[in-house]
Parts: C-alpha cells; structure tokens; sequence
C-alpha cells in the first residue's frame, strides 16, 4: 500500500510526517551535536514558520491523533470507572461541625 500524501509518495513514516505537515522533523526536534548558533538558526527559522502558519500546532495535533488512533487504537478506548462512595462517609455541608 502506498501512502501519498499531496501528489508525493512517502518512503517512510518520517517522510510521510514531514509531507503532511510540510516541514521536516529536524526543525522541530533537533540535530544531535548542533552548536548553539545552529540551534539558534533553526528555532529562529521555526519561529517563522509558526509566524506565518498560525495553524500549524492544530495541523500537527491533528496528524499526531490520526498516527495514534492508526497505530495505536486502544489508547482511545475510554471506558468510565464506576464511582465509589465509602460507607458511611459524612457529606461536608459546610459551617462548624456539631
């Protein structure tokens, strides 16, 4: 099965990633052995884009849950805990107790 994302074919799921949310991972994360001033480069060139994509933290949370519930789909299975009132137990009801 071949995963295309905007016309392009993606070898990997690092590539796909970086196709759906159109900047590679390495700006976000890091390089291992950056220097500083190469660190400070790539947070400025990430600023920018943030700057001029205002909606790319909703894009990234959004492809971010889709790779969750694709791969993971148990994480979303939510079930309610039934709630346990002890025995006995006073209600506060506020004021001074008697």
């Amino acid at each position: 099965m071949k995963n295309i994302v905007a016309g392009h074919v993606a070898a990997s799921t690092t590539e796909f990633i970086e196709l759906a949310l159109g900047t590679p991972l390495d700006l976000w994360l890091g390089v291992e052995g950056e220097s500083e001033m190469e660190r400070a480069a790539r947070l400025d060139a990430a600023r920018g884009i943030l700057a001029d994509n205002p909606e790319l933290p909703d894009r990234v949370s959004r492809v971010a849950a889709e790779a969750i519930e694709a791969h993971a789909p148990e994480l979303f299975n939510v079930a309610l805990l039934p709630t346990r009132r002890a025995a006995g137990r006073r209600q506060y009801r506020g004021g001074a107790a008697a």
